[in-house]
């Protein structure tokens, strides 16, 4: 009604325009799909991008810049949406006069400072004063977020109205204003709640206009099955990940020791950095470099002292350089330490790129961040401060590091002979007691004993992951050549999609290769499939079965969905090892890659003396450490070509 107006003309026609966008979104996605569809998967994005004639841009794919479309009409209408709500809960609760009474009383004497007195509390939200305008007041388009988060109270339907209609304010003497500046960077060392801040201020649309960098990726899509969210909503759970971190209130497994927060002292620099590490992306630059100069030009125009303004940007220059080197390179390579070592320099750097790093994987997704690459951070972390400290001959604290590892493995099996438990410890490597968590060293060692009592030459053993949909799959036996092949062709033979894979052999040769596949199906069909592939492993370990005949017949009739493009890749260097040549896959992850890759490793006859399984998504990286037959790097031009034109040509055969 003319009486109940809650939107200006303005708005209700934003609001229309949304609600055009979307029907024609929805109605081409049920053209497309020849019924009623309302999921918006990704092969429809493709699609509809097509349809609604999006072109690509250098760093963006024209799928990519539907989505932002579609997110940003999404936040239009849920930020209207909220304007409507607040007018109505506002004009319709029921008072009690008494509560409310008490409540605005306790808000309202609070002690503020003379600068908040265009603003007061009432029934639990922040109100502006009479007469009271942006326009003469600017500055408090800043302010109010802070004195909200403060105060831990709510905007007013006229607050949040005010500030739609004054975003046009927002200028670039507003961005270069000292005082303005110095508000916005108070809230990254004196808030209560960064995150809460920043989301209140990107839902108002204010961050996208204080920080024009910030508006690039505001709503900005990834179009790939790796990121689960937008780039500015990363980036906000990136800084809420690291205001834990600091705070030392992590629920998540992690690396961190009890203490290592003590060295966590500049939170400016490691929420900024948080805050700022994605905001290269959508541009045909290195996302990281290019990230690094506009963090550097941004800290200094908010104030930051030099040392903070080169510490930030080094951070976001090298974001992503702890997790690639624990992924991806052998951490028991001394060399891998070395080269990591000479890009972090000291030990602070060392320090808050850890924090960093963890930060922004956790925020990636609810399922990317697990106890394993906990542990492999842990190791490079651990190993790189040893060699920082000087003690360069010390392998990386393995002496400290292992007993405490062994020790704690002793406590939980105390009820073993003292004997046995102790030459169980001794079967295995550094390698293991360092990156192996607790809980697969008992089950391990169970099953390991089993074994034994009973005489049994192989055991394979399955355990469900609920924490992440996946289930393990832990083979211990003999160490046969092409073991790994084995494995990777007995899942890819039952569609089962490998994402990790841990290669562990005890010193009397005893391999423990534990891989994790992704759980598609109910819980019994998932089990009868674990089952067929244990006795597939057996069978074809035991030569009753090929799975080079099975797996060829399988690639014949099976045609896997192509919606992700992924460029094959294979990189060989003699850069990364002083002992062996290391060889790095990159191509879209499917059922039976893994297998194709060890099967054509197989016949370049080599040793595969590590393998590092990663996958990002749709993407899949595999990474092995070789050497010829007689243990020596390759450096031969012709071995090295054939090699790669194999593997691409072998990974081509089946894209």
């Amino acid at each position: 009604t003319k009486n109940d107006q809650f939107l200006t003309s303005s708005e209700l026609n934003s609001f229309k325009k949304a609600e055009d966008f979307l029907w024609v979104v929805r109605c081409h996605l049920h053209f497309i799909s020849n019924r009623d569809n309302e999921v918006l998967t990704f092969d429809k994005q493709l699609e509809l991008a097509s349809r609604l004639g999006y072109a690509k841009r250098p760093g963006q794919k024209d799928v990519e810049r539907f989505m932002k479309h579609y997110f940003m009409t999404a936040k239009e209408v849920g930020n209207l949406t909220r304007i409507v709500c607040a007018s109505l809960e506002e004009k319709s609760i029921k008072k009690d006069p008494a509560v409310y009474e008490v409540l605005d009383n306790l808000l309202s004497f609070r002690k503020k400072d003379k600068t908040e007195t265009n603003f007061y509390i009432k029934k639990g939200r922040l109100h502006t004063k009479d007469n009271f305008s942006f326009n003469k007041n600017k500055l408090d388009l800043i302010r109010l977020f802070i004195i909200a988060d403060h105060d831990n109270v709510l905007l007013s339907p006229e607050i949040i109205q005010s500030i739609n209609r004054s975003l046009k304010i927002i200028d670039n003497d507003l961005r270069n204003s000292k005082p303005a500046n110095k508000i916005f960077l108070d809230l990254f060392s004196n808030s209560r709640e960064p995150e809460t801040i920043l989301r209140n201020m990107n839902d108002a649309g204010v961050l996208a206009k204080f920080l024009p960098d910030f508006a690039r990726v505001e709503g900005m899509s990834l179009f790939n099955l790796y990121h689960n969210y937008t780039v500015d909503e990363h980036l906000l759970k990136t800084v809420g990940f690291m205001s834990k971190i600091i705070n030392n209130t992590l629920s998540q497994p992690h690396p961190f020791t009890s203490n290592f927060n003590a060295k966590l002292d500049n939170k400016k620099v490691l929420l900024l950095s948080a805050f700022l590490h994605d905001i290269g992306k959508g541009r045909k630059q290195d996302h990281s470099i290019l990230g690094s100069q506009i963090t550097e030009k941004l800290c200094n125009r908010i104030g930051m002292k030099k040392n903070e303004v080169s510490q930030t940007a080094w951070l976001v220059k090298n974001h992503l350089v702890m997790s690639d080197v624990a992924q991806k390179r052998d951490l028991y390579d001394p060399k891998t330490i070395v080269d990591f070592a000479s890009i972090v320099k000291n030990q602070k750097n060392l320090d808050y790129l850890l924090a960093l790093t963890v930060a922004d994987i956790m925020s990636v997704g609810p399922s990317i961040w697990n106890a394993w690459k906990s542990g492999l951070l842990r190791t490079l972390y651990n190993e790189t401060s040893n060699y920082l400290s000087g003690d360069k001959n010390k392998s990386i604290e393995n002496e400290n590091n292992c007993i405490k590892a062994q020790d704690k493995f002793k406590e939980k099996l105390s009820d073993w002979p003292k004997l046995l438990i102790n030459s169980y410890v001794h079967r295995f490597s550094n390698n293991y007691w360092l990156t192996t968590s607790i809980e697969q060293q008992i089950e391990h060692a169970k099953i390991l004993k089993d074994k034994d009592s009973k005489n049994i030459s192989l055991e394979i053993y399955s355990k469900k992951n609920t924490n992440n949909n996946t289930t393990t799959i832990t083979l211990i036996g003999p160490d046969y050549p092409n073991l790994l092949e084995t494995l990777a062709g007995a899942c890819s033979l039952y569609d089962a999609n490998i994402i990790d894979a841990q290669i562990e052999t005890t010193i009397d040769g005893i391999a423990i290769d534990t891989i994790s596949v992704s759980r598609d199906f109910q819980d019994q069909d998932e089990e009868r499939r674990i089952i067929r592939i244990s006795d597939c492993i057996k069978k074809s370990l035991s030569g009753e079965l090929s799975l080079d005949r099975e797996i060829s017949k399988k690639f014949t009739k099976i045609r896997y969905e192509k919606t992700f493009k992924v460029r094959n890749e294979v990189n060989i260097t003699n850069e990364f090892s002083n002992n062996s040549t290391v060889i790095e896959i990159e191509g879209r992850d499917r059922p039976g890659l893994l297998y194709q890759i060890a099967n054509t490793l197989k016949e370049t006859n080599i040793n595969i003396k590590s393998a590092h399984i990663v996958t990002f998504g749709e993407k899949a990286n595999d990474i092995f450490y070789i050497t010829n037959l007689f243990g020596e790097k390759i450096y031969t031009p012709e071995k090295l070509l054939l090699i790669k034109s194999m593997l691409l040509s072998s990974m081509e055969e089946n894209t």
